[in-house]
This record gives C-alpha cells, structure tokens and sequence, in this order.
C-alpha cells in the first residue's frame, strides 16, 4: 500500500527524498519484520490482558505429563496476535496487485478463519471436540482449490525463460505475453519471455525440473496440458490439508510449533529472493518466476509475527497460540511452498511437521493392528505425538523445544543445499 501511495505521490510532486528506498524488496522486508515485531510485541501484552478478563483459558486435559496441570487456564486463541503481525505490515509494504500476495493474504485469513471458529467453539461453547473434523478438512480443501486455480488461470503466474530452454522443454505455446512480443522472440534463441506452464523445481535432480503435465498417463504432451488440472489441484489440496494439520500436532510444547515454523518461514524467504531475482536463479538453475520477490516481504512478516509471539509463548507460555494460530501457520507454510515451486522440499523443509504427524499415524496403526492380532494394543511410543514421548521419557520441556529447533535449523540448512546437489 505504501510503495503505491510514494509511487502516486512521485508522479505528482516529483521525486520525494528517500522515497526510492521502497523499490527495493530488501529494505521493505526490513522495515515489514520490525514492524510486525513491534505489532505481536506491543499488542501482545494487552491481547493477553484482555483475554484473562475474559477468562479465555486453556483447558488441559491431564496426560500424566510434568507440569501439564500448570498451564490450565493460560489465555488461548493467541493465533491473532500471529494474524495481526503478518497482515498489517504486509498491507502497508507488499504491492497489493501481486497475485501471491492477494494468495498469500486470502490464505493467512482464510485458515485463521477456520481456526478461530474451532476455537471458539472450544472455549466460549466449552465443547472440547470444536469444529468438527470434517467441516476443518472441508475449509483446507476451498483453500486448495483457490490456491491451485489461481496458479492454472492466472496470467501472473509464469515462468521465465528464454525460447531455447522453453523449446526443449515443449511448452513454447504456452507462451504469455503480447503476439507482436512473442513473435519478435522467434529465431532469438537466448531471449527471455513468461510461459505459462505447470513446471516446478524437483530435488536432487540433474535437470531440476519437472512438469506435472508429464505425469498425466495415455496422453501426448500437447494434450496433457489441458488434463493437468486433474492431478495438480487433488496434489495442491493434499499439501494444504497435510501441513496444516500436521502444524497443528505440532503446537503441543511452549515454543514449539512457533519456532520452528519461523525458522521454515525464514527459508523459505530465501527461496523467495532467489527465485524473483533473475541473476540468483539463473546461477542456482531453478525457476525464475517473475514477481515472487514480493513474497520476500510477506516472509518477513511471517518471521517477524512469530519470533514477537515467541516473546510470550516462550516457556513459561503466557498464552498459546491455539488452533487460530498452528492451522493458519500450517497453511502459510504450505501456500508459499507452492507458489514458490519448492512443494516436493517439503518433507525435508518441514521434516519436523513431518515426523510429528508421522509418529501419531503410526501410534494408532501400530495399536489397531496389535489389537486385533493380540487381543491388547501396543505402542511404538509412550505417548504421541513425538515430543510427549521426550516428555513421558523425563526430558525438560525446554530442552526438548530447544533441540527441536535445532534439528529444525538442520533440515533448513539442508533443504537450501538441495539447490545444488543434483
């Protein structure tokens, strides 16, 4: 909103000092992650106020766990705050006509929704069970719709490339531009022009690319284009659905959910940066996608939204985020992965999400299945998901959160360097 309002205010008056600044993606991220610390930080304090006033609290159903009891009545649906901090900056600093920022925002709302409804019934309704399982699945599902429609239908979401790769890869005639443009990029093998096209980037991969269109079975190349909604939009939903619930699982420790969701949140800025700076992607051989950088900003936002909540959600919590907070998370996580192409990094990126969710559907299998053949079900863990297992062992929450993290940075690190291991 600010860079339209300095570009209008140019065009009028002239070139205002200073105000070239805001071209630059960089200096408005700063600015966007101070300002949406500032925002969690400031209003934290009396959001967390206001709820005990409500007596808005947590009810803790008692596990056995150290210090589970403790935490009864902490203010909950602090997922707001998170929601606060990451919109308002990112209003104030991202162009506002930038198809993923417009995604971006329609799917920070869209979870907190969905989260805070399941809250609420939760804790103004004192219905333990809240939303019910199928109505939250239903909402993931609307959110992957739109997110996978957009990126089929939307003329800013393209590739560039120049006419020899295009033509290799066989989708010149999905090009997006101007006819007298596209034309003029004949017989210019090294110029660059936007293609439409449902290419992504694919990990350890020499050719690092990968077109779902080739997926589609019994069709020619040509065709499949047309057939490729089938297959990417059942894909894009079940990456919404399965990162944001397996966010959810996750917020179970003071910190948890929250820092390592900041740390993804981080990563995948840097994937922001290079994939909308032509220079950066070229080098790294990945996707240049034209106006992706603005991402950039709503990354910042994201980082700075949980690093301020971190501020009061740290051990001891003074508030939890609740589902208003771990299923919009989940969900960010999700839609930036996607719109950035960088959805197949996704079980490494986000491998803490991923082996918490993992150690929940196994407890359950492993216990029907030794009920049914021994008449007594067993356990692979004392307790899921994962991290209460530490806890069942005697392991300090803290540490636990801690080391978490750390695997967190590990996995981030990782997934970074998976740009050039092919």
């Amino acid at each position: 909103m600010l860079i339209e309002l300095i570009e209008w205010l140019n065009s009028i008056f002239g070139k205002i000092p200073g105000s070239g600044l805001f071209q630059y993606v960089t200096f408005r991220a700063g600015v966007a992650t101070i300002l949406s610390l500032i925002i969690s930080m400031l209003f934290g304090g009396r959001i967390i106020n206001y709820m005990r006033r409500l007596q808005i609290g947590e009810n803790v159903h008692d596990l056995g766990l150290h210090g589970q009891k403790q935490k009864e009545g902490t203010p909950t649906m602090g997922g707001v705050i998170i929601i606060m901090a990451i919109l308002i900056p990112c209003m104030l600093m991202a162009r506002l006509d930038n198809v993923y920022i417009i995604l971006m925002v329609i799917s920070t709302t869209w979870m907190g929704l969905i989260g805070f409804i399941d809250d609420y019934i939760k804790v103004f309704r004192q219905n333990k069970a809240g939303l019910s399982g199928k109505f939250k699945i239903m909402g993931q599902v609307v959110l992957g719709v739109i997110i996978s429609v957009t990126m089929l239908l939307s003329d800013q979401v393209v590739v560039r490339m120049n006419v020899k790769e295009a033509k290799a890869l066989e989708i010149d005639q999905f090009q997006v531009g101007d006819t007298r443009v596209i034309n003029s990029l004949e017989g210019k093998p090294e110029m660059k022009g936007d293609y439409k096209t449902n290419l992504t980037n694919i990990p350890f991969i020499k050719g690092n690319h990968l077109d779902y269109a080739w997926l589609i079975p019994g069709v020619d190349k040509p065709t499949s284009h047309k057939w490729v909604w089938l297959l990417f939009i059942p894909l894009v939903v079940f990456i919404v659905t399965a990162v944001s619930n397996a966010a959810n699982l996750t917020d179970g420790l003071d910190g948890l959910a929250t820092g390592v969701s900041g740390i993804i949140g981080l990563t995948l800025g840097i994937f922001a940066y290079v994939s909308g700076n032509a220079i950066a992607a070229n080098y790294l051989n990945i996707l240049h996608l034209p106006g992706t950088a603005e991402l950039v900003i709503f990354a910042a936002c994201f980082l700075g939204a949980c690093l301020g909540f971190l501020w009061y959600n740290s051990f001891p919590a003074q508030i939890f985020m609740g589902d208003t907070g771990s299923l919009t998370l989940g969900g960010i996580i999700a839609a930036m992965a996607i719109l950035l192409r960088k959805e197949l990094l996704i079980p490494v990126l986000c491998g803490i999400f991923l082996i918490e969710n993992l150690s929940v559907v196994l407890q359950v299998a492993y216990f029907k299945y030794t009920k049914h053949k021994y008449g007594e079900g067993r356990r692979i863990f004392l307790m899921s998901p994962l991290h209460h297992h530490y806890q069942k062992q005697g392991m300090a929450e803290t540490k636990i959160v801690t080391r978490f993290w750390i695997v967190g940075i590990l996995l981030a690190v990782i997934t970074i360097i998976t740009l050039k291991i092919r």
